[in-house]
């Protein structure tokens, strides 16, 4: 993620942050955190009356298609993160949200700042996809006493985009799998966006690195900073962001959307291989062959929605061989595998 000086917060978002600093904090830098889709986001950095820094996160909906989903996504962000304080799972923590805009210009929350950085390179990634399962059983794990929202997915037979040059038999039988109706499952925990981008790795920094942050929530693929890949060795999760999405339905829901993911970062076998790696970490999927096809099938066309503002984000982040048409193929590829690999 790439920052600048930005421009200065607005005087009622400045006055809602101060009243949440610690006495005699201050607000002496805000950066500008550039690669979101769905917010705009700024890395506060806060001095001490004594000397010393730290670091808080605002992200602000600003746009206004944006702003009519601001006060449920800040809800269940908020909610999460209240929920993951008393749990394993590394998560920012909530220092205040103001969901419906009654005291900042527009829908905000605050929150802490977590170290590390976001690893959307090939090299390293054997040593990360086991690192990620661990990580989402942990998360399917949690057992709130009341659960979110359940789950939501938006994508339908008839916004499915099929890309050029595909097999179009083989997607309308895809498409095919989404006209049924759910299949029945035992409801987890989700985050409902586990994938590369919103996974924050704790690796020996480089001079060259620029500050990371959390990326903001968004249906779509977040951004990491366009720095060095991070390397295989001794590397560990420092976090997870982005709870925007918590949600509670079927496992298989999370799993398949880091599957995409994955597949469209690095290769359609890799999507393979997570679902594989997660229930090699204890992770529970559905035992019917048909019930785990819908909803990897579904995620899959899900992310046909999405293959150009993904493609950009990633190109942004430092991945320049992503092209939309590489992206693309890889889907196709992917759902094709899908398909041989459940039939």
């Amino acid at each position: 993620m790439t920052h600048d000086e930005g421009t200065p917060l607005r005087p009622r978002t400045l006055a809602w942050v101060s009243q949440h600093l610690r006495s005699g904090e201050r607000i002496v830098r805000a950066e500008t955190l550039h690669g979101g889709i769905t917010a705009d986001v700024r890395r506060l950095t806060i001095g001490a009356p004594h000397g010393g820094t730290r670091h808080l996160v605002l992200r602000s909906f600003v746009d206004a298609h944006r702003v009519r989903y601001a006060a449920d996504w800040l809800g269940r962000e908020s909610g999460a993160l209240t929920l993951l304080t008393a749990t394993g799972v590394s998560a920012p923590e909530l220092v205040a949200v103001d969901p419906t805009a009654t005291y900042c210009e527009y829908p905000a929350l605050l929150m802490t700042h977590l170290a590390g950085r976001t690893a959307l390179h090939d090299e390293g990634l054997e040593a990360r996809v086991p690192l990620l399962a661990r990580q989402l059983v942990a998360i399917h794990a949690v057992r709130p006493i009341e659960p979110p929202r359940t789950y939501a997915t938006l994508t339908t037979a008839d916004t499915v985009v099929v890309p050029e040059g595909a097999d179009a038999a083989m997607w309308a039988a895809a498409v095919d799998v989404i006209r049924e109706p759910a299949p029945p499952y035992e409801g987890r925990f989700l985050h409902r966006d586990f994938q590369p981008g919103n996974v924050l790795f704790d690796v020996p920094a480089t001079p060259s690195a620029p500050p990371t942050r959390p990326a903001p929530p968004s249906p779509s693929t977040p951004l990491a900073p366009p720095h060095p890949p991070v390397p295989s060795a001794g590397v560990r999760i420092s976090g997870v962001v982005d709870w925007a999405g918590a949600s509670w339905g079927p496992a298989d829901l999370d799993v398949a959307h880091c599957s995409t993911t994955l597949a469209l970062l690095h290769g359609p076998t890799w999507g393979l291989r997570f679902t594989a790696a997660y229930e090699e970490a204890g992770g529970v999927l559905a035992a019917a062959t048909g019930e785990r096809r819908y909803w990897q099938v579904r995620d899959a066309l899900a992310a046909s929605e999405e293959v150009q503002p993904v493609a950009r984000a990633w190109r942004e982040a430092g991945r320049p061989e992503l092209t939309d048409r590489v992206v693309a193929e890889r889907l196709d590829g992917y759902l094709a595998a899908v398909l041989d690999a459940l039939s």
